[in-house]
């Protein structure tokens, strides 16, 4: 596709993780994602080496762990989890929320022929992890 326009329409959420279901859209230097887990869901204690990420809570709930901090969060609440930094998640009921990350996260693109709209640096500046 070369157009700058895509949909999430009629898109299934690509299963990022058991429980965690992803809609994405991504440049070259940034990355949007729909993501929904299911009641229950459980991401254990991770970093991402290389990407920033940012979280808005649309819809149900989570308690997220960044370092050593602690916070239940719900509808309206943001959260920044700097590149390098230990995180975790667990959503009793179940969290919809959009996140971006910077630089693009390559394995957060379920089908790079849809989901990324590149221009003249190509996907060169994304990085593995």
């Amino acid at each position: 596709m070369t157009t700058p326009f895509r949909t999430w329409n009629g898109v299934e959420p690509h299963a990022l993780f058991p429980g965690v279901g992803l809609r994405a859209i991504a440049g070259e230097q940034v990355f949007l994602g729909h993501v929904t887990y299911a009641p229950g869901t459980v991401v254990a204690r991770h970093a991402h080496p290389e990407s920033e990420q940012a979280m808005w809570i649309i819809a149900g709930s989570l308690t997220m762990t960044v370092g050593d901090e602690t916070r239940a969060l719900g509808p309206g609440d943001v959260v920044v989890v700097n590149r390098g930094v230990e995180h975790e998640l667990v959503s009793e009921e179940g969290v919809t929320f959009v996140e971006a990350m910077a630089p693009v996260p390559r394995d957060h693109i379920p089908d790079p022929e849809r989901d990324l709209v590149l221009g003249e640096q190509g996907d060169r500046l994304h990085v593995e992890r």
